[in-house]
C-alpha cells in the first residue's frame, strides 16, 4: 500500500507496522477533511495484506483529536432532513477501526475530546501521559449528545455510571482516573509512552499475522452470549492449531527449553524469541 494521498496525515508504513500522526493545526479539530482522510486510511489500512498493527499519533502535543468540527454540525442543523435511522458514515469509520484484522493503537499524548475520543474508543488500547492526557465529552453542554457511537462505547469501556458521569457532567476526566476507570490501557510518563507504545506495537507486529488475527477476532466475540463465544473460540483456535505455523513455532516452543523451570521463568521473553525465530 502506497499511504500517499493524505495531506493531514503522515503515514509510515514499516514491514507488519503502520504508524499515522495527526497534523491538523491549530488543534486537529476533525474537520470534513480530516475525516474523510481517516475514513480513506481506515479502508486502506484494512485492505493491506501487510500490515498488522497500526499506531495513530499527533504532531500536537496539546491535542489529538480536539472534537467533530462544530461548524459542519452548525450547518447540519441549519439545513435539516428527517431522522433516516441509518448508521451514519462516522459510525461506519469507528467499526471499521474496531472490527479490522489489524492491532489498533491510540498514543494520546494531549487532550482528545468528542468525536475524537469516540474514534479512540474504537481502537483496541488507548495510552496516555500522566498529567497531560484530558478526555472530555462536550456535546450535551452544547445541547446534543455524543453521536460518533460514544454513548454506545463508553457504558461498555467503563459502566454505565461512569459513563453518565463523563457525558452528562463533560466535566475533563484525567489521565489517571482514565486509566483506572479502563478508558485508557495506561497512564504513562510523557518521557516513557512513545517507547512503550512502539515496543508493544513492534511485539505484535513480530508474532505469526493469523493468530494475532484470529485471536482479535474471536475477543471481538465476547460481546455475544458466552456459549455463542465459547463455540466461536473453539473454531478459531482449532484453525489455528492444526497451522503449519503452530506445529512449527510451538516445535521451537519446546526446543528452547518450554515447559522447564528456568525457561517458564522467562517466558514473555521466550514466546517473543519463538515468534521473531532468533
Amino acid at each position: 500500500m502506497a499511504y500517499d494521498t493524505y495531506k493531514l496525515l503522515r503515514v509510515v508504513h514499516a514491514g507488519a507496522l503502520v504508524t499515522a500522526v495527526v497534523d491538523a493545526p491549530p488543534i486537529n479539530v476533525i474537520t470534513m477533511e480530516l475525516f474523510q482522510e481517516l475514513t480513506a486510511l481506515a479502508i486502506e489500512l484494512e485492505a493491506d495484506p501487510d500490515a498488522l498493527v497500526f499506531v495513530l499519533k499527533s504532531a500536537d502535543p496539546d491535542f489529538f483529536l480536539a472534537h467533530f468540527d462544530v461548524s459542519l454540525l452548525i450547518a447540519m442543523a441549519d439545513a435539516p432532513s428527517a431522522p433516516s435511522g441509518d448508521v451514519n458514515t462516522y459510525h461506519e469509520m469507528c467499526a471499521r477501526f474496531q472490527r479490522m484484522d489489524k492491532v489498533t493503537i491510540a498514543q494520546i499524548e494531549g487532550r482528545v475530546g468528542g468525536g475524537g475520543a469516540e474514534l479512540s474508543m474504537s481502537f483496541d488500547m488507548r495510552f496516555g501521559v500522566i498529567g497531560k492526557t484530558v478526555i472530555n465529552q462536550m456535546e450535551v453542554p452544547i445541547g446534543i449528545l455524543p453521536g460518533g457511537t460514544g454513548t454506545q462505547r463508553l457504558p461498555r469501556l467503563v459502566g454505565r455510571a461512569r459513563a453518565i458521569e463523563i457525558i452528562l457532567g463533560a466535566g475533563d476526566l484525567d489521565a489517571e482516573t482514565a486509566e483506572k476507570w479502563g478508558w485508557l490501557n495506561r497512564a504513562l510518563p510523557a518521557d516513557v509512552i512513545d517507547a512503550h507504545v512502539m515496543a508493544l506495537a513492534q511485539r505484535i507486529a513480530s508474532f505469526p499475522p493469523e493468530a494475532v488475527q484470529l485471536a482479535k477476532r474471536s475477543i471481538e466475540a465476547a460481546a455475544l452470549p458466552l456459549d455463542e463465544g465459547c463455540r466461536i473460540e473453539s473454531d478459531l483456535f482449532q484453525t489455528l492449531l492444526f497451522s503449519d505455523t503452530a506445529r512449527e513455532k510451538m516445535r521451537s516452543f519446546m526446543a528452547r527449553g518450554g515447559q522447564t523451570r528456568e525457561a517458564e521463568l522467562r517466558v514473555a521473553e521466550l514466546s517473543a524469541e519463538v515468534a521473531r525465530g532468533t
